[in-house]
């Protein structure tokens, strides 16, 4: 990917590998890769001040996280910015990727950092000596999360609504009716909000950084949208990343390009649009696009590789044999995981599985009196 496109950024952090007690000086145990491709550095410079982060184990032979950071363009579009592999979702595995995320693809000021109330974010931003800290930048949090943590915190569904109508009141005045509410229902629920600073949930007091998003709803989509690669070896998952970064679905008809001036057409709608990009003026924001990706072209062509090899960390591979077995603790935001009732197959009630039916008992016993 380097050799394709030499402006991507790959940054490696590998450990010595051993063969027993003695060193192996030709072989390198993968920690953590960072990437970003030219294509997605380039766009962020004309998207909006306001990325999102978040992290989505693998399930592949080996264990490990997959960290995403995206923005958005002119035209409320997605666009990913940088990844990610990591062992897990770690202070310093956090600190590596936030620190490559500033260093090579976020590098103006004044940019919005949103992302869940992760211990080990916080401790990342707080170890980014400013990079992370207003007036560069400035975290702040989803209000979903928010509203998952008050809610394992006081078990009080029926005032989920009143905290995210907090976190999303647009004035200060619509703010303080809201918190005076709360305050009303026990102070115990003002007292746990109080310890989070106003301006990291509340719409009223973000400065215009959040850009009117309350959550990570972004980064989630492509978390979805890449579930299906997760089981992938890493080189398989990079490349398929760069296959779906570079599918167009977009056609672009130049006029005339001494001048910059285009036509770009939106598919599948059929769309045209007339893009001037030397006079500012266009019928939809294109700019983001303009670069390309490269192929990665065929393996047999790559040039020879003659630095160390790198080996998985043993310590990171899965052991269990059978269907992994799920250690995410659910909470009201996998409603349809919740709120979904055991249904029994043999009588159709709920509330109990076909081994634990009553008619079941019963009818084992007929079968055994015959």
């Amino acid at each position: 990917m380097c050799h394709t496109e030499p402006s991507a950024v790959v940054h490696f952090e590998t450990m010595p590998a051993y063969q027993g007690d003695d060193l192996v000086g030709d072989i390198r145990v993968l920690h953590r890769v960072f990437w970003s491709y030219y294509p997605c550095i380039r766009a962020f410079r004309h998207c909006k001040p306001v990325v999102q982060v978040d992290g989505t184990y693998l399930y592949g032979k080996y264990k490990g996280c997959l960290l995403v950071a995206v923005s958005q363009d002119g035209n409320n579009n997605i666009v990913p910015i940088a990844f990610a592999i990591v062992e897990g979702e770690t202070s310093d595995a956090w600190h590596f990727f936030l620190s490559n995320l500033r260093q090579h693809v976020v590098t103006r000021d004044g940019v919005g950092l949103i992302s869940d109330r992760h211990e080990s974010i916080n401790a990342a931003v707080e170890r980014s000596n400013g990079a992370w800290s207003p007036p560069r930048a400035f975290h702040m949090f989803c209000i979903r999360h928010i509203e998952s943590n008050f809610l394992q915190k006081f078990k009080a569904p029926y005032l989920q609504k009143l905290v995210v109508n907090i976190g999303y009141s647009r004035t200060v005045w619509e703010y303080e009716v809201r918190y005076q509410r709360l305050w009303e229902r026990g102070e115990a629920y003002t007292n746990w909000l109080n310890r989070i600073p106003h301006e990291q949930y509340a719409l009223a007091f973000d400065s215009g950084y959040r850009w009117g998003h309350m959550t990570t709803n972004l980064v989630k989509c492509i978390n979805s949208v890449l579930k299906g690669a997760r089981n992938l070896p890493i080189t398989a998952l990079v490349k398929l990343h760069a296959n779906q970064l570079a599918s167009e679905n977009i056609q672009v008809s130049c006029f005339d390009r001494q001048n910059e001036v285009f036509e770009v057409r939106e598919m599948p709608s059929g769309l045209e649009f007339a893009v001037d990009l030397r006079g500012l003026r266009c019928d939809c924001v294109r700019r983001v696009y303009r670069a390309r990706f490269r192929p990665l072209v065929n393996p047999t062509t790559w040039p020879a590789y003659n630095s160390p090899r790198f080996v998985p960390n043993p310590y990171l591979r899965r052991v269990s044999k059978g269907r992994p077995r799920m250690t995410r603790f659910l909470n009201e935001m996998d409603t349809r995981m919740l709120r979904r009732p055991r249904r029994c197959t043999l009588c159709g009630a709920e509330g109990h599985s076909r081994s634990r039916c009553r008619q079941s008992a019963g009818t084992n016993a007929d079968r055994d009196a015959q």
